[in-house]
């Protein structure tokens, strides 16, 4: 089976790089599906999205994703976040935490980034919101 090398780096870290046979982002143009051998594109993702790899192996990486761009060639992916977590990394009860407190300042433009963010934190791990 064909596969591209995958590269998922924030701004403080590389957080995950392999080879995958497939990858998934939300962008600002809608979801996104990237098999080995696509088009190039770039893409801005959005704030508080989700991007999953179908690892070599059969496995599946997801991590949160806190804006930035994806960048595809035919063999490769590139995914430049200005934060991102991997759904391991993730601690469900305080990402339901800092949601509760999101929701309960709506006024607030921060609030609606740590939404975002607590959201996407949610949806990497499987909880629905």
């Amino acid at each position: 089976m064909a596969e591209m090398s995958v590269e998922l780096v924030a701004v403080e870290r590389e957080v995950w790089s392999g080879h995958a046979n497939s990858v998934f982002a939300q962008t600002t143009e809608g979801e996104l599906a990237i098999l080995p051998g696509h088009t190039p594109l770039l893409g801005e993702l959005i704030e508080g999205g989700i991007v999953k790899v179908t690892t070599t192996d059969g496995e599946t990486v997801t991590a949160a994703v806190f804006g930035g761009f994806l960048s595809a060639t035919g063999d490769k992916v590139s995914v430049l976040a200005e934060a991102a977590e991997l759904a391991d990394e993730i601690d469900p009860q305080a990402a339901k935490d800092a949601l509760a407190r999101a929701d309960a300042d709506k006024d607030s433009e921060q609030a609606e980034s740590a939404r975002a963010r607590a959201t996407a934190r949610l949806r990497a791990v499987g909880q629905t919101v």
